[in-house]
């Protein structure tokens, strides 16, 4: 079962040397190759939104493994290593880390007579799951790339990431068409990750009855809205609430409740599409929802690695470009090996692979250490 969720990582400035970009280029195009060719394009979308899996393809094409820098690198390398393969493998990738990322809608538009389904799907798909890890969870961290994988029939996964400065830490965000229910409540099927604060969570599943109010709020006539809201600032409120009235400014939302007047949302996730609709005006009208309905929303934080070839800083060794440049060569060669026919290559790749999880599998019910291969295996 993939699992799709939330990772924690530390900032780390720099890029990868050039010498090192290109070699993981060459190998996450080779290692695509293999699993849509193995599997199909849908067993390439649940394995990058699984975290696990998704960390341990950074180890393998040779970036740290902890560092922030690991994500927008290998969504890098994979949008590099197949941009001439999108019509072959039925797998597209579009968008990237900043203002790569806002040029995303327009390049799943580009691939619209490639692939079977309406792009505006997938432009939406692209928005709304942006928004929803950019306003309503608000954990401290600015989105700041955003990844979106598809297939030809329409199947998605997206990998982003958000930036907290204050804690020196990104967090990245996970998502699966698949295993989507709904996009505003629970759409992460499984959380992962060392650290958890204090969150507004719009998405979570006790936030239901809050984000019906919300959505009723954002009807109401604007001059209710900000008059209520001046009369919260006054309040003294409990000491739960963790959306400060204090940093509400009535004025300068008096533009977007008129907005959401206007155009009636129906529900939360109507709302949340709203151009304009961020993080303050959810906020504020958390806050009435509590405040006026006694309908509060939940503070819980939604969230909850195998060196092949070294780590471009050193760590835990560094990277071994013979090495490296082997793989490059043992993979590719058996991929073309298989498309003749010759698949002993492959067969020995999915015994070793097979043998790992037994030796983890085995590990774990005695409680010991599973194997490790040696540097550079």
């Amino acid at each position: 079962m993939p699992r799709t969720g939330i990772a924690n990582l530390p900032l780390h400035g720099g890029r990868a040397p050039r010498w090192l970009f290109e070699r993981m280029r060459k190998l996450a195009r080779e290692i695509v190759i293999a699993v849509v060719e193995d599997a199909g394009p849908h067993e390439m979308l649940a394995r990058l939104s699984d975290p696990f899996w998704f960390q341990a393809l950074g180890c393998v094409l040779g970036f740290d493994w902890h560092s922030s820098g690991v994500t927008t690198t290998v969504c890098g390398a994979i949008k590099e290593g197949t941009k001439d393969l999108g019509g072959e493998l039925g797998l597209f990738v579009c968008g990237g880390k900043g203002r790569v990322s806002r040029r995303t809608p327009d390049e799943i538009r580009d691939r619209g007579d490639e692939i079977e389904t309406d792009p505006e799907t997938l432009v939406y798909a692209s928005r709304l799951s942006a928004k929803v890890d950019s306003s309503a969870v608000q954990d401290g961290f600015q989105i700041y790339h955003h990844a979106f994988f598809f297939t030809t029939d329409g199947t998605w996964c997206v990998v982003q990431q958000g930036m907290n400065e204050s804690s020196g830490s990104a967090r990245r965000y996970h998502w699966l068409s698949d295993s989507l229910d709904d996009f505003v409540n629970e759409p992460h099927a499984a959380i992962c990750c060392d650290e958890r604060q204090l969150a507004l969570n719009l998405v979570a599943g006790e936030s239901a009855p809050a984000r019906g109010r919300i959505a009723e709020l954002a009807r109401e006539r604007p001059i209710s809205i900000i008059q209520e809201l001046h009369n919260a600032r006054s309040l003294t409120l409990p000491g739960r609430h963790h959306v400060s009235a204090s940093d509400i400014d009535p004025k300068r939302l008096a533009k977007t409740f008129l907005s959401t007047y206007e155009r009636q949302p129906q529900g939360f996730e109507e709302l949340l599409g709203m151009p304009g609709v961020g993080p303050k005006s959810l906020r504020a009208l958390a806050l009435l929802s509590e405040v006026l309905y006694g309908e509060a929303p939940s503070f819980r934080d939604p969230a909850r690695y195998s060196y092949a070839h070294g780590g471009k800083d050193g760590y835990p060794f560094p990277v071994d470009r013979e090495t490296y440049d082997r793989s490059i060569a043992f993979l590719k060669n058996a991929l073309r090996l298989a498309r003749l026919g010759r698949t002993d290559k492959l067969d020995a790749l999915r015994r070793l692979g097979g043998f790992e999880r037994a030796s983890a599998g085995a590990a774990d019910a005695a409680g010991e250490p599973a194997l490790e291969p040696p540097h550079g295996g």
